[in-house]
């Protein structure tokens, strides 16, 4: 059974980072009720949820993709690329602890979990602001030995990470932004395109035949059941207040 750690919003969330001008402040109420669909689709997809308080010390921690990458029971807890979030890692290592092996990044290697993108026994990482080339090394570091191929890509300045534009479906596939990096990147994978006016759509969670996608990207929604997906839709528009999506409010292994 597939395990989803998830984790609280904190009425702190409202001071969320951010490089999004916002037409109206986050509705932390409105979030938490998004983030309750949220867990529920993930729960009816089949995995289990652990949920964790939310730190009210922490405005992003819902968002904890970012703190760790997790393969073939190694979690590797990252250093996130905000300084302001590294207190966020704690609480997830704990947790983490009880289900896998725990390896640490240290300075100055700089990784968020939202550039890291596994499919079969490849692991895409995206150079980003927030990931730099030690914490590249780092993730090869970790997962090379356990048998994974690390692929570092270029992400263009306006990409925050990688998954912003892709995400996994599976071992042999991938959802991918048209007009966002080349598709040629990606040999050997099938490759489902999202509509550039929907590029936030190419960040989705796929659980076998299930996928949780964004309420609001009908084209998106279109193409993923043409591709045989039974959909869960999550409505995001508080998290994307805050520069946030769906893979990013859970780590899934």
């Amino acid at each position: 059974m597939s395990r989803a750690i998830t984790r609280g919003i904190p009425s702190s969330f409202t001071r969320a980072l951010t490089a999004a001008r916002l037409d109206s402040p986050i509705d932390v109420t409105l979030a938490r009720a998004h983030h309750a669909i949220y867990r529920d689709a993930l729960s009816a997809m089949g995995a289990a949820i652990d949920l964790l308080d939310p730190d009210e010390a922490y405005p992003d921690c819902v968002f904890v993709e970012d703190t760790a990458v997790v393969a073939a029971r190694l979690a590797l807890i990252a250093r996130p690329g905000a300084e302001s979030r590294r207190g966020e890692t704690a609480a997830i290592a704990n947790v983490l602890a009880g289900h896998c092996e725990i390896a640490r990044m240290t300075a100055p290697a700089t990784l968020d979990g939202g550039d890291c993108m596994r499919v079969g026994t490849t692991i895409y990482v995206g150079r980003s602001g927030r990931t730099n080339s030690a914490g590249v090394a780092a993730l090869a570091a970790a997962f090379a030995p356990r048998g994974f191929r690390i692929v570092a890509l270029e992400l263009p300045p306006n990409v925050l990470h990688l998954k912003c534009i892709c995400s996994p479906l599976g071992d042999d596939r991938i959802l991918l932004a048209d007009d966002s990096i080349p598709a040629e990147q990606f040999t050997g994978l099938e490759i489902i395109r999202v509509p550039q006016a929907e590029t936030y759509a190419a960040n989705a969670v796929a659980i076998g035949a299930h996928v949780l996608v964004a309420a609001e990207f009908p084209q998106t929604h279109d193409v993923l059941a043409r591709a045989g997906f039974t959909l869960h839709l999550v409505p995001t528009t508080e998290v994307r207040k805050a520069d946030g999506s769906l893979t990013c409010q859970s780590i899934v292994f």
